[in-house]
This record gives C-alpha cells, sequence and structure tokens, in this order.
C-alpha cells in the first residue's frame, strides 16, 4: 500500500527532542506517573496493585474496567460501543481501514489531522477536501458541503476541536452536519483526541457518536488527559460497527498493553481532575499568547475556542519551513511549519507545555520577529 509522507508526524520526529523551547508540542504538559497518581488520591504504594498482573495479552476490547470509565465521558454510550486502541491514530486507522473501500467517496475537511485523508486516498477512495478559512472561523461552509456530499458518500471525516486552527464546531452546526450525512446515509467521523479542552464550561465538546446513529467518536489519552506515553485510545460507535472493527483489529493490535490499560483506568476513573488541571494549563496559556499576538505585528489569527494549537497567519517573505528552522537554529523555538499541514504561509502554535516554556519561548520568538 503506498501512502503519503506524514508531513507533521516527520517534522515532530526530526524536531522535537532537538529544540529548547517546544511550543509545537500539542498535549497538555505530561503527567508523571507520580502526578497522576497524586490527582487520584492515590500515592506509591498503590503500584503494588501491578505486582500480581501475570503479563497475558489481558481483555482484547480493554478491560470491563476500563471500557467502562471510557463510558463516563459520553451521555449515551455503553461497555459494548467502546473499542480499546493503540491511541486515537490506532483508532483512525482502525475506523478508515473498516468502513472505506476503493472508489467509496470520502469528503474531508482541511486543515486537519492528515489521516483523515491519505489513508482512505491510499485504499483508492475518492477524496473531496472541504477547504475551512479564516472568513468563517476556520469552521465548515455547510452550504458547500451539502454541494459535495453526494448519493454515494460513504464518510464525512471531521475534526472536533480542530487540528491545527482550535476552532470548535458547536452542536447545533454538528447536528446540520449530521443532518446533512444522514440525507445520503453517509458516516461521520470525528476525531475528538481533544474533546475536554474547550475554553469555556466542563470542556466536553458535543460528541457525534451521541447525536448520530452512523456516527463514530475516536479520542485517547495523549491531548487533553496528558498520558500520551501510554498510547491507548479508543472508538465510541454503534455495537454493529465495532465488531466490524474488530476483525481488522485482531490484524495489527490484538490488545494493548495491561499496565497501560490499568493507569488510563486510573485517570478516566478521575477525569474531571485531569481536566481541571488541563484547563488551568490551556486557559491560562491561551490568555498569555492572546496578548502576546496582540503586540506581534507581523502575525495573525484566529483565536483558538478549544484545543491546544492555534493556526497563526505570519507576514514575511519565507516559507514556513524555513521559518522554522531558523527560530529553531537561532533560538531554540519549536513551531510547526503550515506546509507540514497542507497551509503555507502559516506556523501552527502549541501553547499547553508548561507556562514557563510558553512565556519563555515567546519571548525569544518576539526578539526574532524585531530582528525582521
Amino acid at each position: 500500500m503506498k501512502i503519503d509522507t506524514f508531513g507533521v508526524e516527520m517534522w515532530m520526529n526530526e524536531w522535537e527532542n532537538n529544540c529548547k523551547f517546544n511550543l509545537a508540542e500539542t498535549c497538555v504538559e505530561s503527567l508523571t506517573l507520580t502526578e497522576l497518581l497524586k490527582i487520584t488520591g492515590r500515592n506509591e504504594t498503590d503500584l503494588s496493585a501491578l505486582l500480581p498482573l501475570k503479563m497475558t495479552y489481558g481483555d482484547i476490547k480493554g478491560s470491563n474496567r476500563l471500557r467502562h470509565a471510557i463510558t463516563t465521558l459520553y451521555q449515551k454510550q455503553n461497555d459494548t460501543n467502546i473499542l480499546v486502541t493503540h491511541g486515537t491514530i490506532g483508532a483512525n486507522m482502525l475506523v478508515h481501514k473498516t468502513l472505506v473501500e476503493p472508489d467509496d467517496r470520502v469528503i474531508s475537511i482541511i486543515p486537519t489531522y492528515q489521516q483523515h485523508y491519505s489513508i482512505p486516498k491510499s485504499i483508492g477512495a475518492n477524496i473531496s477536501l472541504l477547504h475551512l478559512s479564516e472568513e468563517m472561523g476556520w469552521l465548515p461552509d455547510l452550504d458547500e458541503l451539502e454541494r459535495v456530499t453526494q448519493p454515494n458518500t460513504k464518510l464525512i471525516a471531521l475534526t472536533n476541536p480542530n487540528n491545527p486552527t482550535g476552532a470548535l464546531i458547536p452542536q447545533d452546526m454538528l447536528e446540520k452536519i449530521v443532518s446533512i450525512a444522514r440525507n445520503v446515509g453517509a458516516w461521520v467521523l470525528c476525531d475528538e483526541v481533544y474533546r475536554g479542552t474547550d475554553q469555556h464550561g466542563n470542556g466536553m465538546t458535543t460528541a457525534v457518536a451521541d447525536i448520530y446513529e452512523k456516527g463514530i467518536s475516536t479520542a485517547g489519552m495523549s491531548k487533553a488527559y496528558s498520558l500520551a506515553g501510554l498510547r491507548l485510545g479508543w472508538i465510541a460507535a454503534p455495537a454493529d460497527f465495532i465488531e466490524d472493527v474488530m476483525i481488522h483489529r485482531d490484524y495489527d493490535t490484538i490488545s494493548v498493553g495491561m499496565i497501560d490499560d490499568h493507569f488510563a483506568t486510573i485517570a478516566l476513573e478521575n477525569y474531571e481532575k485531569i481536566l481541571k488541571r488541563a484547563h488551568d494549563i490551556t486557559r491560562g496559556n491561551l490568555a498569555h499568547l492572546s496578548l502576546w499576538m496582540e503586540d506581534e505585528t507581523k502575525l495573525s489569527w484566529v483565536k483558538p475556542k478549544s484545543g491546544t494549537t492555534a493556526l497563526v497567519k505570519y507576514d514575511l517573505e519565507i516559507s514556513s519551513h524555513d521559518l522554522c528552522i531558523a527560530l529553531i537554529e537561532e533560538t531554540g523555538v519549536m513551531f510547526t511549519p503550515g506546509s507540514a499541514l497542507g497551509m503555507e504561509g502559516y506556523i501552527r502554535i502549541g501553547y499547553a507545555n508548561s507556562p514557563e516554556i510558553l512565556k519563555a519561548g515567546l519571548e525569544r520568538v518576539s526578539k526574532f520577529l524585531s530582528r525582521r
């Protein structure tokens, strides 16, 4: 199977361990196991619960306790609607491989996480890209979506909250997208890995699996829950679709690690405490980033409403790749070039690392920009 190079992951692989100030990071500042135990009201003695675990494959679908904990993040899901996967990236891959066949019509928004158009393209699907624009606040144009949604459309793929823009599709708009999909019998896949990071309220975006009978929500422990090292995600979808996914999953996953399952369960049984920490970081950091943006005349944006990233337009005569390389070499600050996201002329700023890293990094970027 031939597939396009994954632009953003190639960039991250090359540079994220070779910078001083990582402002390309998309996860809310990662937790240590000590911090996780403290937040959830446990201590190091609770690690003894791991000692009797025999290192088998464990529960193939994910432990009953973990899947039940995941259901508490939704309004209408139960254990049979949940399948645990190797990260959200594994969940998305499994959904596309299960649903999409050659010559199927797939609609994906762009910019988005590249999986959602490159994987179906590699399968031989006909891809229609629904381009988001600053003028519409990086939200889908529903008239254009209705125009490109044909009777043979198999899947509409969204990210909500959006990576890289931080745009948030509100429930009323999501319901209109569902109505368009329902008219042609299409599935809607919504990559909701940033769910929980809305800038207001409890942070929880409406899940498409809760409002559509052919809605598929994917998510994981990496972004809002600060536990990317567990490499654990899930699919929330109709039970019969979960069974179809299991056929593909047997070939590339079998099960996730029992230790990953254990710590993810602890976190999700206390998800409100984990999200409180995430809100403190993302809301405080975005407020600081907003003030910084006001003083940077060479930069402009649509302020994010959720997520951990902002897509920022710059007014400089330089490619986004060369700009980001120069920033790393001269300041130690890492952004993500828009070219890695199919958005030349932009950079993606990740604002969910520690406040100290964000503030120190932005200060250096200001000095860099003042010299240009």
